[in-house]
């Protein structure tokens, strides 16, 4: 649908171009922009694209592809009429016209078929339905990590993906840095001899993004919010400000903490230069400290054991000092281990002065990660974070939720996805959805 979409524009401009030949001495009829000259680039190469959710992520995302010179954002949607409206003059401001349109139900958006992609920066219990509902309408997609807000949901969002022909990108940004990519490289071809243990150290506590810590009174939902649409297929609980905006991340009926906040990044990481972008653990266990009353039910603190292929231990771990943030793979010939800001370190440091030689694994080169979107879409390759992978990724994240809250050991099949042997686990690999959503 969208390479049919392209056409449409090509044909457009092709017949307009050729009016403005058969009219010479008129050649303002056709801007140059138009055409794609004066570094501009013409509708044919262009990709339109559609945001739902523009608050925090969404519209850092929004940022990112209005920079991009062949990417138009021609539609915004969001439940909080504040955060629709200045996401609107934001893409008006940024093409100098008044044609962004702007709508409260993602659906009407979908509609549009002149809309060829669409960035989704929503609650994590919102990722999986408009998802579905984008590959069905024939848009490629770049959505938020973790990918979803149960393994169920995962499973169906990357069934649709793949049954409808989409192109994915997933906001797991590390990807797409040469530090992270040089680590993985290292680690990957042998450096430091067989992987016996990953340990991946992730943020605790629950941040106050959204400056509502404490403000859990039951109030009215502020006029400019559709907070039953916010709500949407999550089970209801009433409108506080510390529920909704940033802080929803806490409250597990929206999101998983700061598990799932960073599974999507140094665990993908951790899976990248492990060769198991397509794989998982095979038993998990772990234990996390659960505040005692309260809105904000997410662990705070949280330490996880997996089993992986070829005997691997992996640690997932959130405020214990002997768990350093960030990624580090430890082998019988040494250690690498990385991080943000350009945190790169080996033992031996003799290691990072290795080269990847011409016959060995030479992990995908991102030009960036919003471009990577954009270029993919055009040559429908696939992108450095598709769905599959962004789905592995977040597996041992719901999978260690599913065994903090029971207390014990879970195995798991990575071929069948199903978890062995103890049907109550099995029941929560997927949560109710409030009528009337359902996947």
């Amino acid at each position: 649908m969208a390479g049919e979409r392209r056409i449409s524009r090509r044909r457009f401009i092709t017949q307009t171009a050729g009016t403005a030949l058969g009219v010479m001495g008129l050649p303002y009829i056709v801007p140059s922009s138009a055409l794609g000259r004066a570094g501009s680039v013409a509708p044919s190469n262009r990709i339109t694209m559609g945001c739902i959710g523009v608050g925090w992520q969404g519209g850092s995302n929004l940022g990112s592809f209005l920079r991009e010179k062949d990417c138009q954002v021609l539609a915004i949607c969001d439940v909080d009429k504040n955060h629709l409206r200045d996401a609107v003059n934001r893409v008006n401001k940024r093409f100098g016209n008044q044609d962004c349109a702007s709508y409260g139900d993602f659906r009407e958006l979908l509609a549009r078929d002149d809309i060829d992609t669409v960035s989704l920066g929503l609650p994590d219990h919102w990722h999986a339905i408009p998802a579905i509902e984008a590959a069905k309408s024939g848009k490629d997609i770049f959505g938020e990590k973790p990918l979803s807000h149960d393994l169920k949901q995962g499973r169906a969002m990357c069934d649709a993906v793949r049954r409808y022909g989409r192109i994915w990108q997933t906001g797991s940004w590390q990807r797409s840095q040469a530090h992270f990519r040089r680590a993985c490289e290292l680690v990957i071809n042998g450096r430091i001899g067989k992987i016996t243990r990953v340990e991946v150290g992730l943020p605790s506590g629950h941040s106050d993004f959204g400056k509502t810590k404490g403000q859990e009174g039951i109030t009215a939902p502020p006029p400019e919010l559709d907070y039953n649409f916010w709500i949407g297929p999550a089970l209801y609980g009433p409108y506080c400000p510390a529920r909704v905006h940033k802080n929803w991340r806490w409250v597990l009926d929206h999101g998983g903490g700061q598990l799932m906040d960073w599974v999507g990044h140094h665990v993908d990481i951790a899976h990248w230069g492990l060769g198991c972008d397509y794989t998982g653990p095979s038993e998990i266990e772990g234990s996390g400290e659960y505040p005692k009353d309260g809105l904000w039910n997410s662990p705070t603190k949280y330490r996880l054991t997996a089993k992986y292929p070829k005997d691997i231990t992996m640690i997932i771990a959130g405020g214990y000092s002997d768990i350093r943030g960030g990624t580090k793979w430890i082998g019988t010939d040494g250690w690498v281990w990385v991080n943000r800001n350009n945190s790169l370190e080996a033992e031996p440091k003799k290691i990072l002065d290795e080269k990847i030689g011409p016959d060995e694994i030479h992990l995908y080169d991102s030009p960036g990660h919003w471009r990577d979107f954009l270029d993919c879409v055009k040559s429908r390759k696939t992108t450095i974070t598709p769905c599959e992978v962004a789905h592995r990724s977040a597996t041992p994240g719901h999978l260690g939720r599913i065994a903090m809250r029971l207390g014990r050991k879970i195995r798991f099949n990575p071929e069948t996805e199903e978890i062995l042997n103890d049907p109550t686990a099995a029941s929560m690999l997927g949560e109710a959805m409030r009528s009337p959503w359902h996947l």
